[in-house]
């Protein structure tokens, strides 16, 4: 699908990694935010991939070592181009990230006090978690009512089949909080656990 899809769009390699630099570059807030603005960017303006294959791609940087921007950017340049593309998507996605932090390095001590930065600082914190909370949102709507096509876009003789599947996945969730909470499993086995659980029962 992901080959196709660059096919019909004739994205070359300078430009995704110019397109993964750009989303390195405005990626303010973590990998979270990052989810946002690729799905923005690979989805929508470069149409790569479509939401389901995204959001698939998200699920396993998710569960692999790495900050999922990263993984992203590996994973498609990887797919589209081999091993080199993979790598030079990957560069284009922490190059900015390095050079910012090689420049806060040098100068943040001196201007870390100012009032101006501060301030900047102060209302970036709710920016940035609005960001996460949309792309929070996105990735239920699309495991919910995309992927599976959800008991509310879909015939209703799947409804109950929908239900259970949801109601299970629901104790299944509630089941890996109480376990993270309240016990010392390392969460590497709840994410391997969570896995298992999709292929058996999603």
């Amino acid at each position: 699908m992901i080959s196709q899809i660059q096919a019909q769009s004739g994205i070359g390699l300078l430009c995704l990694i110019a397109v993964f630099f750009y989303v390195g570059l405005i990626t303010i807030g973590g990998g979270q935010v990052a989810i946002t603005v690729m799905q923005q960017v690979l989805v929508e303006d470069f149409p790569l991939i479509d939401d389901a294959f995204f959001f698939n791609m998200v699920a396993i940087s998710e569960s692999t070592p790495g900050p999922i921007g990263i993984n992203i950017a590996t994973y498609i340049g990887t797919e589209l181009y081999g091993v080199t593309g993979g790598f030079f998507t990957t560069l284009g996605e922490v190059l900015p990230s390095l050079i910012c932090i090689i420049l806060i390095a040098r100068f943040f001590g001196s201007f870390a006090q100012k009032k101006g930065v501060q301030a900047a600082f102060k209302t970036l914190r709710p920016a940035v978690s609005g960001v996460i909370a949309v792309a929070a949102a996105k990735i239920v709507i699309i495991a919910l009512f995309v992927v599976r096509e959800g008991f509310l876009f879909s015939a209703p003789s799947t409804w109950n089949d929908n239900f259970q599947i949801y109601g299970i996945s629901a104790i299944f969730y509630g089941l890996c909080l109480l376990i993270l909470f309240k016990t010392k499993v390392h969460p590497v086995f709840l994410v391997a656990a969570g896995a298992i659980f999709g292929v058996i029962f999603c």
